[in-house]
């Protein structure tokens, strides 16, 4: 699929939390992070590891997950460029609250937290994009909480595949996402959402080639969804 890459400039660019900050202190900050690039399949960091660094995804997507005593995955949001992660457990000192895994090949600039601290302390306006920062990661859990109350599983997986493809306005969006992720991320086991999909297929929807989902409708996808047509 697409890939929301920066526009041109430097390496801070289009990263919300870093937009309101003058030119000469965003070099400050980009000569204290340090690059980084991970594989796909790569963990950037598992739960329970401390909270060293906050990452700012420049190429790539990761996936954000919770793992249960059972070894059941639950993906939490996949974020892609300009978004960042890792910014909870830097404010509260505190250990990972999940893990990260690459699913395309990454690139990223990770800033260290006493860097962070310090850039938050002389530049208070980092605290309002923090802040919006973690209130869009709790809409977003609150939102998951409710489509498991109110969505059937088929509802799940086209909303999970509308968000997947993001702003695109191409007839055609190309996912690159096997159907055990998609499962993680619409909490349901991959023979219920190997269903859903072959469904969506039928109807002309999307269709599958391998490993990758290319969807060919994302008007009907957010309707199933019950999602608000834009």
């Amino acid at each position: 699929m697409e890939v929301r890459l920066p526009e041109p400039g430097d390496a801070l660019t289009g990263v919300e939390m870093f937009a309101g900050l003058e030119p000469e202190v965003r070099q400050r900050v980009i000569a204290a992070a340090v690059p980084r690039t991970y594989r796909k399949g790569q963990l950037l960091f598992v739960e329970n590891d401390p909270g060293e660094s906050l990452i700012v995804l420049r190429r790539g997507a990761v996936a954000v997950f919770r793992t249960a005593p059972t070894g059941e995955r639950a993906v939490l949001s996949v974020v892609r460029p300009p978004d960042v992660l890792g910014e909870v457990s830097l404010l509260d000192a505190s250990t990972r609250s999940a893990s990260a895994e690459a699913i395309e090949d990454c690139a990223a600039l990770a800033l260290s937290r006493p860097a962070f601290m310090e850039l938050v302390h002389s530049n208070p306006r980092i605290l309002d994009a923090v802040m919006r920062s973690l209130g869009g990661l709790i809409r977003r859990l609150t939102e998951q909480n409710a489509d498991h109350v109110f969505l059937d599983l088929p509802g799940r997986v086209a909303k999970t595949l509308v968000r997947l493809a993001g702003e695109s306005q191409a007839p055609m969006i190309t996912i690159e996402l096997n159907q055990s992720q998609l499962a993680e991320m619409a909490g349901g086991s991959r023979q219920s959402v190997n269903q859903a999909i072959g469904s969506f297929a039928s109807r002309g929807w999307l269709r599958t080639e391998g490993r990758r989902i290319v969807v060919t409708d994302v008007a009907a996808l957010r309707r199933r969804a019950g999602m608000n047509d834009r």
